[in-house]
């Protein structure tokens, strides 16, 4: 279910997220940051994650470009965040791939993040929320490849997205 989305381009995106996310964190909020600096596409969750860190964003962050979290790590991360926090309000952070006329889109949900579906991996649902942002089209011929995306594209949304986190709290 959609709680709110926003093209990165219109004017008032802050302003719709952060609405939003006042309502959804809390002192008991810890942000997962889904995705690698390896592929340019997948690299908008540790962005996200390493705007906060490096904000001092007071609630707990994992999933940074130093220490990200993955397909090959998921797990071992999921499990150590979960037994650190085993009462927390998790909200997930992830690209995702969809229709050709919603990229751009950051959309808050409620609910988990499954990530790797657009890529055609399984891995395991996180977060009580999840907040996305549609970097490419999903392509059912190419599953595995993000096309010709941006960094300032992924870098411009990371930076809402984070902005948006940070006047929420």
């Amino acid at each position: 279910m959609y709680l709110a989305k926003a093209n990165y381009k219109e004017e008032n995106v802050i302003c719709v997220l952060k609405e939003i996310l006042t309502t959804i964190i809390n002192d008991n909020t810890v942000i997962i940051c889904i995705g690698t600096d390896r592929c340019i596409g997948d690299s908008l969750g540790p962005l996200v994650g390493t705007m906060l860190k490096n904000s001092d964003y007071k609630y707990p962050i994992y999933g940074t470009l130093d220490d990200p979290i993955h397909a090959l790590n998921i797990n071992e991360s999921l499990n150590y965040i979960k037994n650190k926090h085993p009462e927390a309000n998790f909200v997930a952070i992830d690209a995702c791939l969809g229709e050709v006329n919603n990229i751009g889109n950051i959309q808050i949900r409620e609910g988990p993040i499954l990530p790797g579906k657009g890529v055609g991996k399984t891995l395991p649902k996180i977060g009580d929320y999840s907040i996305v942002a549609i970097v490419d089209e999903i392509d059912e011929n190419s599953k595995f490849a993000f096309n010709n995306i941006r960094l300032s594209f992924i870098v411009q949304m990371s930076e809402l997205i984070a902005t948006s986190i940070i006047l929420s709290s």
